[in-house]
C-alpha cells in the first residue's frame, strides 16, 4: 500500500501504530488507513487514502500537526540547506558529552554515561527536548529551569576553555569534504542555507572555528543565510524563539528558504537539504522540501529513512547528488 509522503521501500523501518496523537487518531476512524512512527516515536505520520498528516510529539508539552506533502528534488539546486552539527561541522559527540555532564551534575554523581538507548533522544533535538528526556529518565525530581541553568553553567565554561585554546581539542571539526563542498556549491551558483537547532551561543562558536581550520573567511560573508534557534532567555535579557519551533518542526528550514534565501514554494523542488539526524529529516520534510539523509548520525536508529530522496555516506557523494553529476 502506497502511503502519500513517504518512501515504500524503507516503511519496515518505522512502527505500525492503532492510534496517534494522545488519541486523536485511530485507525478505521474518519478515514485514516494507517498510522506509521519513526522508531524513536518523535513523529507519528497518519495515513489517509489522499494525504499524510504528521503529529510531532513534544517532551515540552507542545506537540504539533503538519500536513507530510510529496517531496521530489530535480538536480541542478538552486539551493541547499545544510545541518550543521554532524552534517558540516562533526560536533555532535560533544554536545552529547555536555548533556551527560548536565545530568551528572543534577545527580551529584560524576561517573555517570548515557545509555546507547538514550543516543536518538539527546542528539538532534532542541536543548530543552534532549533535558526533558534526561530529566524524565534519570532526575525525575528536577525541574527543566534548574537543567538548562545547570547545562548553560557547563556550556560557558567549556565554549571559554576552547575559545582559549584550552579544553576539548575535538570539540569542533570540519565534516570530511565540507570545504570542496561548500566551493563546488560556490562555483555552481548554489545559494546555501546554514540550519542549525542550536542556540547561538553555541552554534556561532562552531561555525567560527570551522571556517578557520578551511580558511574560507567570514561565514556571514560567505553563506547565503544561516539560521539559528535564537538566543536563550535568561532572567533580565531577552531571548528569542527557539525551544519549542526547532527540529523536528519545520520553521527552521522553512524560515530559511522562504526569507533567508527567498525561494519561492513554486521552486521548492529546486531545493534539497542534507542531514545526519533523523529529527533533522522530519524538519527538511516537514518544511517542504526533499532530504538527503548523509550517514554518521542517527536516521537509521530513528527510523526515518522513509522520508529521505536519496541516502550517501559523504559529502563528496551528496555534492554529485545536489549538483546531478
Amino acid at each position: 500500500m502506497a502511503v502519500p509522503g513517504l518512501n515504500a521501500r524503507h516503511l519496515a523501518d518505522m512502527k505500525e501504530l492503532e492510534e496517534a496523537g494522545e488519541g486523536l487518531f485511530r485507525v478505521g476512524a474518519e478515514g485514516v488507513e494507517r498510522i506509521l512512527s519513526t522508531a524513536d516515536g518523535k513523529a507519528e505520520f497518519v495515513v489517509y487514502r489522499d494525504k499524510t498528516l504528521a503529529y510531532v510529539r513534544s517532551e515540552m508539552g507542545h506537540p504539533a500537526i503538519y500536513p507530510l506533502k510529496e517531496s521530489r528534488f530535480e538536480p541542478p539546486a538552486r539551493a541547499v540547506l545544510m545541518d550543521l552539527d554532524g552534517t558540516s561541522v562533526r560536533s555532535e559527540h560533544f554536545w552529547v558529552w555536555i548533556i551527560e555532564r548536565t545530568t551528572a551534575a543534577l545527580l551529584g554523581d560524576e561517573s555517570f554515561a548515557f545509555e546507547p538507548a538514550d543516543e536518538p533522544y539527546v542528539s538532534g533535538h532542541s536543548v530543552s527536548e534532549h533535558l526533558q528526556h534526561c530529566l524524565r529518565k534519570y532526575c525525575p525530581g528536577k525541574t527543566i529551569v534548574e537543567a538548562r541553568e545547570q547545562y548553560f553553567e557547563i556550556t560557558h565554561r567549556e565554549m571559554a576553555k576552547i575559545l582559549a585554546g584550552e579544553g576539548r581539542g575535538d570539540a569542533f571539526v570540519p565534516a570530511p569534504g565540507l570545504k570542496p563542498f561548500l566551493l563546488a556549491m560556490k562555483e555552481h551558483g548554489v545559494k546555501i542555507g546554514l540550519v542549525t537547532s542550536g542556540l547561538y551561543e553555541k552554534a556561532w562558536p562552531e561555525i567560527v572555528a570551522a571556517f578557520r581550520q578551511m580558511d574560507l573567511g567570514d561565514p556571514v560573508e560567505f553563506y547565503d543565510a544561516i539560521i539559528t534557534a535564537g538566543y536563550v532567555p535568561r532572567r533580565g535579557q531577552v531571548g528569542t524563539l527557539g525551544e519549542l519551533e526547532a527540529k523536528p518542526h519545520p520553521w527552521l528550514y522553512a524560515e530559511t528558504a522562504r526569507v533567508g534565501l527567498g525561494i519561492e514554494p513554486s521552486e521548492a523542488h529546486r531545493v534539497v537539504g542534507l542531514e545526519d539526524s533523523g529529527p533533522g529529516i522530519v524538519s527538511v520534510r516537514l518544511a517542504g522540501f526533499a532530504a538527503i539523509g548523509v550517514a554518521g548520525g542517527n536516521i537509521e536508529s530513528c527510523g526515518t529513512r522513509p522520508l529521505l530522496h536519496d541516502f550517501c555516506q559523504d559529502l563528496n557523494e551528496a555534492r554529485r547528488l545536489v549538483l546531478g553529476n
